[in-house]
């Protein structure tokens, strides 16, 4: 009796499985429609299908879907002096920035915050040639599909590049975790705000402020009066001020306030720097 419930069981194990492949999907819609029954049936958690369809979708965008825009790209020029520049980069906390000639359009090469370190140990009356210390930009045209890149930045161990337009001017940048980010979602580094707090000071003298700050902890933290009876959060202020919903690097001043936004997406604000003027 109990053999012939073990083999009914197996066989309708056998069976599901067998019918669960019998359909394959004979295009993508068909595959996330399948991936989202799964999710529907506790196969696969909210993340894990977030995960899955953000790998999908990869492979349908392109640099220029998610590039850096021209207008916004942190450059330091060749020649400026390390009294000129790291003011810039210790207020922008990025780890690449590309380093220009006359123009924008004249990229000489990347510079790694890390390689400056060597600069804490310098004689101060020793020269200073920037160019000693960078590495070799790389390029890419703005039609490079997503999945192309990811699969260069991983064999090359490259970490940005700029982007390139049909004239063979700079149309942006790109950096491996902007890719990432449209699978994974948005990644937080070592600069970005504990999960219990809202706002971060940084030894610079700003503060890191999430955008889903509420305006009464803002306004108790910073002992401003912003009224909460328009916008609920930080990120409604900011994008009240700017008009528009704001991409990374832009920036707006409020009532003695500079914010620049670190991290944003397609739908809302994440992550602001905020500057006491």
């Amino acid at each position: 009796m109990s053999e012939d419930r073990s083999s009914s069981g197996k066989k309708s194990w056998l069976e599901n499985i067998t019918k669960a492949f019998s359909h394959e999907p004979k295009n993508r819609q068909d595959l996330l429609e399948i991936l989202r029954g799964a999710h529907q049936n506790d196969l696969l958690d909210n993340e894990a299908l977030a995960i899955v369809e953000g790998a999908i979708q990869v492979a349908d965008l392109q640099v220029r879907d998610i590039m850096v825009p021209r207008s916004q790209v942190m450059t330091i020029r060749a020649g400026q002096t390390p009294e000129e520049f790291l003011p810039e980069i210790i207020a922008a906390a990025h780890s690449r920035y590309p380093v220009i000639g006359e123009s924008l359009d004249d990229i000489v090469g990347v510079l790694l915050a890390k390689d400056l370190l060597p600069l804490i140990l310098r004689d101060r009356h020793h020269a200073f040639d920037l160019r000693q210390l960078l590495r070799p930009a790389t390029f890419v045209p703005e039609s490079k599909r997503l999945n192309v890149l990811l699969r260069e930045f991983r064999a090359n161990h490259n970490h940005m590049a700029i982007v390139i337009d049909e004239y063979g001017g700079v149309a942006g940048l790109v950096t491996i975790e902007d890719v990432l980010e449209q699978i994974v979602g948005d990644i937080e580094d070592e600069h970005d705000v504990e999960e219990d707090s809202y706002i971060r000071p940084l030894p610079s003298g700003d503060f890191l402020v999430k955008a889903l700050t509420p305006i009464g902890s803002f306004n108790e933290f910073f002992e401003s009066d912003f009224p909460d009876n328009q916008f609920e959060t930080v990120a409604g202020l900011v994008m009240g001020a700017f008009g528009h919903l704001p991409k990374r690097n832009e920036i707006t001043e409020i009532d003695g306030f500079r914010f620049r936004v670190l991290s944003a997406d397609s739908r809302r604000v994440h992550m602001l720097r905020l500057t006491k003027l």
